[in-house]
């Protein structure tokens, strides 16, 4: 039976916040920081899952007392995502069928429900798979000018959504291939897309909210109090 492992990349000083820490350490809800809601939403989902926690090398706001999961390891964050990741994959004692899911810290909203589909396309199909979400509004293309340019056909068109999960083997191919052709890449999905194969879209909630903005806080706030009080047995 092949392993579960969540790469978590949190090395991320999330500037656009303009907080006097980075976003992952924000209080969120209970008090508690964004990055410890986010684990046990992971935790809650694969209590028996091997985590790699990607922090930067000088973060002194990270406490171990967050971290839920028994089998766990920290690492060195890089200067983008993918260095996180690679870093990650270079770490852990993996075999190459065990399956790696990555997911974004600032991402606390994640449902239980969300999380077990993934797991399991991921699992099944052969190139992998991530959570996204169909494009529901209008597209704009904007010129030089941020001046409305033309209107882009949505069809076809998903937001794409973390977690992303792969075969430890594909992942670290894909990556390594990407930093070998100094190709930087803004997901996971997007290096393996890169080898030529095509992950699988998994239909995510619309309430998977990232935080970036010093407004998301509020908000991601009122959506865990909503998941609650719909879903108090299983978010």
């Amino acid at each position: 039976m092949s392993q579960t492992w969540l790469v978590v990349p949190a090395a991320g000083q999330g500037r656009r916040m303009g907080a006097d820490k980075p976003k992952q350490y924000l209080p969120l809800a209970d008090q508690q920081p964004v990055l410890a809601h986010t684990l046990a939403r992971l935790h809650r989902a694969f209590p028996n899952a091997r985590l790699v926690l990607c922090l930067d090398v000088d973060d002194h706001w990270f406490s171990p007392r967050w971290v839920p999961f028994t089998d766990w390891q920290r690492v060195a964050g890089g200067s983008e995502r993918m260095d996180s990741v690679l870093n990650a994959l270079h770490a852990m004692a993996a075999q190459d069928g065990d399956v790696v899911l990555v997911h974004d810290v600032a991402r606390p909203c994640i449902t239980q429900g969300d999380l077990q589909a993934l797991h399991h396309a991921a699992a099944t199909h052969p190139a992998g798979a991530l959570l996204a979400m169909p494009v529901a509004d209008t597209m704009k293309r904007a010129d030089k000018n941020c001046l409305s340019a033309r209107t882009e056909p949505r069809d076809g068109l998903w937001h794409a959504l973390t977690p992303q999960g792969f075969r430890y083997a594909l992942l670290r191919r894909a990556l390594e291939t990407a930093r070998q052709l100094q190709t930087l890449v803004t997901d996971e999905a997007s290096a393996v897309e890169a080898l030529g194969e095509s992950p699988q879209l998994v239909s995510g909630r619309r309430d998977n909210l990232k935080i970036t903005h010093p407004d998301d806080l509020a908000l991601a706030a009122a959506i865990m109090a909503s998941q609650a009080a719909n879903t108090p047995d299983g978010l």
